[in-house]
């Protein structure tokens, strides 16, 4: 393992934590004294992604972070709720147990997802993975946003009176 700060291979492992699907490691040079983290996750059977134009590609869970990130850009998302979300995505794309899943199929999980976390970065990914032709299907789209997020705050004020 190298240091990402000066490339030495000497390093010292300071903290483990396991959790369902990876291993944290805290791990400190032993040439510059930087601390940094790794992960190791288990190596999963290969899933293709099927395009919208038919194209079969590998799944790669960085492409599909630099998304999420760039959706989530300048908002108070950690970058541990985005870690977070992948997990469950790729955890739920392997329990379909499919070789194959439409780019749709993931697109989707990503909304649903960044919707509960975040507004702003739930409109940006919409924008770019539903590809909205003017200013009146994202002011369409954002408006569906607001009347979900009112039945939902209605729905949570009615189990809160229930109770």
């Amino acid at each position: 393992m190298q240091c990402p700060f000066c490339a030495h291979e000497d390093n010292k492992v300071i903290d483990t934590r396991e959790s369902s699907d990876s291993i944290r490691r805290r791990r400190q040079c032993s040439n510059c004294g930087k601390r940094y983290t790794t992960y190791e996750r288990i190596a999963q059977t290969g899933l293709m992604v099927v395009k919208q134009d038919g194209r079969r590609e590998a799944f790669d869970r960085q492409k599909l972070m630099g998304g999420v990130v760039k959706a989530c850009a300048k908002r108070p998302v950690s970058m541990q709720a985005v870690e977070t979300l992948l997990d469950e995505i790729e955890m739920e794309l392997h329990a379909m147990a499919k070789s194959e899943v439409d780019s749709q199929k993931i697109g989707q999980m990503v909304m649903e997802r960044l919707r509960k976390l975040d507004d702003v970065a739930y409109v940006r990914f919409a924008s770019v993975y539903r590809r909205f032709a003017d200013l009146d299907s994202l002011s369409i789209e954002i408006q569906r946003l607001k009347e979900r997020k009112q039945r939902e705050a209605e729905e949570r004020l009615q189990v809160k009176m229930a109770i």
